[in-house]
């Protein structure tokens, strides 16, 4: 169920391939055993245009979108963890982040709750 949603310039893409980018957080998030490994999903977004605080430096932002459940240490601890293995597979990216959002179980549906 979690998905998790890769923003970069594209030159990040350009340095390493998306399989490898898209391994690494998965291989992150499935390391904090929050979640079921066949449901985890990666996906990225590369940009052309853009600005970082005025700059035009490199960028990785991950929109993690989980069902809500997880207390604030695991979802910290999962934030930490994908940062960190980002920040090894791009020492020199001046800004990688990321930030978790909670689906609600009252309102998500999917094409098999239909």
């Amino acid at each position: 169920m979690p998905h998790f949603i890769i923003d970069c310039s594209e030159q990040i893409v350009k340095s390493k391939s998306p399989k490898e980018i898209i391994e690494c957080v998965y291989e992150a998030a499935n390391a904090t055993r929050l979640f079921v490994p066949k449901e985890i999903k990666v996906r990225i977004n590369t940009f052309k245009y853009y600005t970082t605080g005025n700059s035009d430096d490199d960028f990785i932002h991950v929109f993690g979108n989980i069902m809500q459940g997880r207390n604030t240490d695991q979802k910290a601890n999962l934030s930490r963890q994908i940062v960190s293995k980002l920040k090894n597979l791009f020492p020199d990216v001046p800004v990688i982040s990321i930030n978790i959002r909670d689906f609600e179980k009252a309102t998500y549906c999917n094409r098999e709750m239909v």
